[in-house]
């Protein structure tokens, strides 16, 4: 249940109230507001080193590259992977795929900590257009795979 603060004002005036004099006789006094302490900085915290622009875009553009990087190796690899893999039949196929996708990404992280991008951006490497690259990999296989595979099988719908 939630704990609310009692007012500490004084009560207001109503028709009945008797109190209505000894309200009207005080003058309204501003609330004390106690002086804040200046945080002086100790040599525990952390200093967060000034970024100059010309730092900051050279490192948005190297993450720029990253992501388009990450983004073209998704759209060949998910290709390349439809002919890489044409002989192996079944789940193992699937697997294998999907295991190429997880190796060329681990091979862009090793591209990007080349790349000498502050330390302070070390969770970006990691992160920047993970989601798109892992999507437009599956798409781009599933696409170029039923391309090519188009006419081969019996079931299914014939246009």
């Amino acid at each position: 249940m939630a704990k609310f603060k009692k007012k500490k004002s004084a009560p207001t005036p109503e028709s009945g109230d008797t109190k209505t004099n000894s309200v009207k006789d005080e003058a309204p006094s501003a609330p004390e507001i106690p002086e804040t302490e200046k945080s002086t900085p100790t040599s525990n915290s952390p200093q967060i080193p000034d970024i100059s622009e010309a730092e900051k875009n050279a490192k948005d553009k190297k993450l720029s590259k990253l992501f388009w990087m990450r983004i073209a190796l998704a759209i060949i690899a998910g290709i390349s992977a439809t002919f890489i893999f044409e002989d192996i039949e079944g789940e193992d196929r699937r697997w294998s795929s999907i295991g190429l996708m997880i190796v060329l990404f681990l091979g862009t992280i090793i591209i990007a900590k080349g790349m000498k991008l502050p330390s302070s951006d070390r969770k970006k490497v990691f992160t920047q257009a993970i989601g798109s690259y892992v999507f437009l990999y599956l798409f781009s296989w599933i696409v170029s795979y039923t391309l090519v595979n188009v006419g081969i099988g019996s079931s299914g719908i014939n246009i």
